[in-house]
C-alpha cells in the first residue's frame, strides 16, 4: 500500500460586502478613534452593534458612543499567534466588556504573559497609527490601572463614511486526499487515470472516493478508464479568472470517461467554443512534466449516442 499523501493547502480570497448603516457607523467610528454601540429596545447597549434586536428581531439603530475602556470577562492565552493575527508575539484573546456597555468584544491583549492576564482586570483600546475603517483599527487591548475614561457624546454622523470593505478570508490546512485518491493521483503521474467500482452496483467512480455514494460501501477494486471519453455536458466561460492564463471564452465540461459511471469536469480545447456539444467525443492533452490533463481536445470519432450518456448528465 503505498504511502497516503498530504500536502499543505492555502485557500484564499477577498470578501468584498456592502455596510448597512449600523454597521457604517461603527467602522467608520473606529476610523475617528471612536467605539460605538446600540442601544436595543430594552436600553441594553451592544458592542458591537448589530442591526436588529437579538430579543425582538426589531431593526435597532439609535447608536451610542462607549468608553475606550473596559473589563476582561474571560479570556485564553495565545502561545503562538498565526499569520494575520494581532500581534506576532504570544498575547492572550480576551472578551472586553467596555464601560458604558452590556456585552463583550472580543479582540486581543498585549500582556507579558499568562499569569498577568485575569477576569476582571481593567484594560484599554489601544489605538492603531493608521486606521482604514476597520476592527484593525483597534490594534489591541493593553493593561489599564487609571481611572474610567469617559466615552464622547457621538451619535455616528461621520464625514465620509465607509459604504463597503473587502476583507481577506485565508485558511491554512493541511489536506490528505485519503488511500483511494492517492492511487488517482499516483496514476495520473504515469499518464492513468483510474477509478474503483463499488462490490454491490458495480459502477466505476472517478475520481474515487473510497466509497460508493449510492451503496454506501468501501471501494477497493481499481479499474483503468479512459483515457478517452464523451462531453455530456458543459458551460461557456466569459469571466476571465485571476492568475489563470485562458484567454476567454472557454469550455469547461463534464466528461464521461470510457468505463466510468460518473463525469468528470475539465476544459476543453482544440476546437472553437461554439462548436463544443453534448456527446462530443474528446482525449487527455497532457503538457510536458503535468500531474494530470492540461485539456481535453476533440478525437476523429463520432459523436455519441445520446442514449450511451444520458445517465451520466
Amino acid at each position: 500500500m503505498p504511502e497516503v499523501l498530504s500536502a499543505p493547502l492555502v485557500l484564499e480570497f477577498p470578501f468584498t460586502r456592502s455596510l448597512g448603516p449600523v454597521q457604517s457607523a461603527f467602522l467608520t467610528g473606529l476610523r475617528e478613534r471612536v467605539v460605538l454601540g446600540v442601544r436595543t429596545t430594552d436600553g441594553r447597549v451592544l458592542v458591537p452593534p448589530v442591526e436588529y434586536d437579538p430579543v425582538t428581531a426589531e431593526e435597532i439603530h439609535d447608536l451610542v458612543e462607549v468608553a475606550p475602556t473596559g473589563t476582561v470577562t474571560t479570556w485564553a492565552w495565545n502561545h503562538a499567534p498565526r499569520r494575520g493575527q494581532p500581534l506576532a508575539t504570544p498575547f492572550a484573546w480576551v472578551l472586553v466588556r467596555l464601560d458604558g456597555a452590556d456585552t463583550a468584544l472580543l479582540h486581543a491583549l498585549d500582556a507579558p504573559g499568562p499569569d498577568a492576564v485575569r477576569t476582571g482586570m481593567r484594560v484599554r483600546v489601544r489605538w492603531a497609527e493608521e486606521r482604514t475603517g476597520a476592527i484593525t483599527d483597534i490594534a489591541c487591548f493593553e493593561p489599564h490601572d487609571g481611572e474610567p475614561a469617559q466615552p464622547g457624546d457621538s451619535t455616528g454622523a461621520f464625514a465620509d463614511p465607509l459604504r463597503g470593505i473587502v476583507a481577506p478570508a485565508r485558511l491554512d490546512y493541511t489536506y490528505s486526499p485519503g488511500r483511494a485518491q492517492t492511487a488517482y493521483i499516483g496514476a495520473l503521474s504515469a499518464r492513468r487515470i483510474v477509478g474503483e467500482r463499488c462490490p454491490s452496483c458495480r459502477k466505476v467512480y472517478v475520481p474515487p472516493r473510497g466509497a460508493c455514494p449510492t451503496c454506501g460501501l468501501a471501494t477497493a477494486e481499481q479499474v483503468e478508464v479512459g483515457p478517452r471519453g464523451t462531453v455530456t455536458t458543459f458551460c461557456i466561460v466569459n469571466i476571465k479568472a485571476k492568475n489563470l492564463d485562458i484567454e476567454v471564452p472557454y469550455v469547461y465540461a463534464h466528461i464521461a470517461l470510457d468505463g466510468a459511471d460518473l463525469a468528470l469536469h475539465a476544459r476543453i480545447g482544440g476546437i472553437p467554443y461554439d462548436r463544443v456539444r453534448m456527446g462530443l467525443r474528446v482525449e487527455p492533452v497532457w503538457t510536458e512534466g503535468a500531474r494530470y490533463p492540461d485539456h481535453y481536445r476533440p478525437t476523429s470519432e463520432p459523436d455519441a449516442d445520446y442514449e450511451t450518456y444520458k445517465e451520466l448528465l
